[in-house]
């Protein structure tokens, strides 16, 4: 039976007006009386509650997805009964929620309410582009609405807390969790971090369609040593201030109800036990108010870090600053014995158990446990319509064109076009990796898209011209959490001859090859980051047929692609798109959508420039910039023998179907003066033949410091539309405050003296002006 793929119309513009965008932080409407109800409520539950109910607050087991009917009789259920538990994740459905809140509810001695947590990272049912991708957009009003449609979709059916967004800073493509973060720059990420934190959580928690978010991991995550997930991280204060934390300020900063330590240490202590991290940083220098969950068996993992047994862990965590924890019970089966042996003090726990309740508060759910959940409104909320336009819009608006030479994209609306590729037919694998809630089988596959939208006009032909790799017991690996990647017994040389056939009858090749979903993604680190050999030689046997080829690329990390880069006339990077990848790729393909994504991750030449990015720093030795330009070795410099010290595409580096000229740039005031604000501008038009958006960047380099500063940082971007043959004038604001970083002292400041200002389309093609500020 054929699947039925619906058309959707797609949603060009954004679902709500710049004036409904969250803007402020979620703590607004709290005010001084609100928060001094708040405390008087939770002071009362405290002197009502035993120590074992104050242990059970701390207590975040996993459930698995029972039936309804298991709700009470289960080891879980019995613990909600006896007041041992604080919230569940892992539960999904109104009803099987439903069912358990009323244990709570109608079973414990004190009553207190369930939270209910679940990962939903790009998305609910509704699945949008892994976060990477959606960073790619550049887009933050999109970036917020995909988290506003997660959170209605999500708090509808039963969730109200969310372990998004996940905002580490990470250099290191050879880590797959890249997948589920902005990218490289602080600047950027700090940007998409705030905004997903108000996309999910409202300007009030308590309304019933907002959910907790939870910023993670705290901290430095991103940064593990060899790109090995769970890995030793080190580094000095100066670049966790400057390149890391920033991310995790911004959540903070704009409301953000929760925080997950992570798995690495930090200073030579793991993360979850690190005081100096989650009560220093994050609750004194930040000022956070929320609380702190441990990531799953965190406590537990820091036996194996060697830093003591069950019981010591777990006290080391809770006088570290964590008040809930994920699956490990170390807290529930632990603590009482410490606090009587005097390792941990009752104020501390009590401490712990007033976050938790205090978020209870703030949700609303004192007043009605039940208000999360409604089987009747999440028919009509979840995977609806309106989401899967938005969804399909953000998934157009996040691919990045890397290559069309010849003009071969778009597509013409008529011929034959033959689709090649080991997933072009496969729905499992389109919204990637974390997308615990998707409707995968539902999900529009590339195929289903192409014949959906433009089937009439245009004959496709199908053929998967190779497997995801040569190596079938490799591909079973790639192939976690039941996306299979349908892997094909033939010879290589049967599926290669199919492909090759079905191509010499086609005008133009569109070759969909990369990394299957879970290829990345947590768990997915990758010694090598090329695309599997199997892809590659498919590639080169359809290159001999003369043809156009389209190059499709599916990744979740930025990959090495030296070796296939000049075979196809163009490379069009969707990611993993979601639940409307197909539809998406094929509004991309035929110029329904102009692409006008941006790279947020330096894509390196080979393995060996990694970690490569754009904001690094000059040696004492650098390279002249004409050698870098021209690849040219000099020895006793920084450069390699065998290879530039350029990246293949740089960060913020994406074409269009049209092109954009800049004009030179001017500065309102090349020697401003103490807290001035100047302006930067340039004239940007649309100088091809196709309507299109640009994302124009601003960088500032800091000539001279205290301590040394990158090449070049972020500072702003505006994305704009312009209409072929238009022209706009684009005007950043410049002031001291883009000009602060952390000094070898950690203090935040600027320090005069002559900036590089630099505004452009991607992070290597910028203009210039220099400017000497003084206080």
């Amino acid at each position: 039976m054929k699947k039925l793929i619906v058309i959707a119309t797609l949603a060009l513009s954004p679902v709500f007006s710049a004036q409904e965008m969250v803007t402020k932080p979620v703590q607004a409407y709290q005010t001084a009386q609100y928060q001094a109800k708040k405390k008087a409520f939770v002071d009362n539950l405290l002197s009502k509650m035993t120590l074992d109910e104050k242990i059970g607050q701390l207590n975040l087991p996993t459930s698995g997805d029972f039936t309804t009917g298991q709700a009470q009789s289960s080891d879980i259920g019995k613990k909600v009964e006896q007041g041992l538990v604080g919230g569940l994740f892992n539960i999904k459905g109104a009803e099987k929620i439903k069912a358990v809140q009323k244990v709570a509810i109608e079973k414990s001695r004190l009553k207190i309410p369930l939270i209910f947590g679940m990962d939903v990272i790009h998305g609910y049912e509704t699945t949008f582009p892994i976060p990477l991708g959606l960073a790619a957009s550049w887009d933050m009003n999109l970036v917020q609405q995909s988290a506003r449609v997660a959170a209605k979709e999500a708090s509808s059916d039963g969730i109200n807390w969310t372990f998004s967004p996940m905002v580490d800073i990470s250099r290191e493509p050879r880590w797959g969790r890249v997948s589920e973060g902005s990218g490289e720059d602080p600047y950027l990420g700090s940007e998409i971090s705030k905004n997903m934190v108000y996309g999910y959580q409202g300007k009030d928690l308590s309304v019933g369609n907002t959910i907790l978010a939870c910023v993670k991991h705290f901290a430095l995550y991103g940064a593990g040593e060899a790109g090995r997930d769970y890995n030793t991280v080190d580094m000095s204060h100066v670049r966790m201030f400057n390149e890391y934390f920033p991310p995790y300020k911004a959540a903070v900063d704009a409301g953000v109800a929760s925080v997950m330590a992570s798995f690495n240490e930090v200073d030579g202590v793991p993360a979850t036990g690190n005081k100096w991290l989650q009560t220093e940083v994050l609750r004194k220098m930040w000022n956070f108010k929320g609380f702190v969950v441990t990531d799953y068996t965190g406590i537990n993992e820091m036996v194996e870090h060697g830093m003591g047994d069950l019981q010591q862990v777990s006290a080391l965590a809770l006088k570290a600053g964590i008040d809930m924890d994920m699956v490990g019970e170390g807290f529930l089966t632990t603590l009482k014995k410490s606090l009587d042996e005097g390792k941990v003090t009752q104020a501390e726990i009590d401490m712990a158990a007033r976050r938790i309740l205090e978020a209870k508060y703030d949700l609303g759910l004192f007043d009605d446990p039940y208000k999360y959940g409604d089987a009747k409104l999440a028919a009509k909320e979840v995977y609806n319509m309106e989401n899967r336009n938005i969804a399909r819009s953000a998934a157009a608006q996040s691919m990045v064109l890397l290559k069309n030479e010849k003009q071969v994209l778009p597509l013409k609306k008529s011929g034959t076009v033959a689709v090649i590729g080991p997933l072009v037919n496969n729905s499992l694998n389109m919204a990637g990796t974390w997308s615990v809630a998707t409707k995968h089988a539902a999900s529009v596959s590339l195929m289903q898209g192409l014949q959906a939208n433009y089937g009439k006009e245009v004959k496709f032909l199908s053929a998967k011209g190779a497997n995801i790799d040569y190596d079938a017991k490799l591909e079973d690996v790639y192939a976690a959490h039941g996306k299979k990647t349908d892997r094909d017994n033939r010879s290589k040389e049967e599926l290669l001859k199919e492909a090759v056939d079905i191509a010499n009858k086609a005008d133009v090749i569109v070759l969909a090859i990369g990394e299957s979903a879970e290829m990345s993604g947590e768990s997915s680190s990758r010694t090598e980051i090329t695309i599997p050999q199997s892809q590659v030689d498919l590639l080169n046997e359809l290159k001999k047929t003369g043809k156009p080829i389209a190059m499709v690329l599916y990744t979740g990390r930025p990959l090495a692609l030296t070796n296939v880069k000049d075979t196809p006339d163009a490379i069009l990077n969707a990611w993993f798109a979601g639940s409307e990848a197909g539809n998406a790729i094929s509004d991309v393909l035929f110029g329904k959508v102009n692409p006008s994504g941006k790279l947020p991750m330096t894509f390196p030449r080979s393995l060996g420039q990694v970690p490569i990015y754009y904001n690094a720093k000059n040696t004492g030795r650098p390279l002249s910039q004409d050698k870098v330009d021209k690849c040219v070795y000099e020895r006793f410099r920084s450069n390699y023998m065998d290879e530039c010290n350029t990246p293949l595409y740089p960060f913020g580096y994406g074409l269009s179907y049209s092109k954009f000229s800049y004009s030179d740039m001017t500065v309102s005031n090349s020697n401003p003066k103490g807290n001035q604000t100047i302006q930067a501008s340039v004239t940007v038009t649309n100088s091809g033949n196709y309507d299109g958006a640009e994302v124009v960047q601003l960088y500032i380099r800091d000539m001279v410091g205290s301590i040394t500063r990158p090449v070049k940082e972020l500072k702003g971007f505006q994305k704009v539309f312009l209409k072929k043959g238009e022209s706009k004038k684009i005007t950043f604001d410049i002031n001291p405050e883009n000009l602060k970083f952390y000094n070898g002292e950690l203090k935040f400041d600027w320090e005069p003296g002559e900036f590089d200002i630099m505004i452009g389309t991607n992070s290597d093609e910028v203009k210039h002006s220099k400017i000497n500020w003084t206080k």
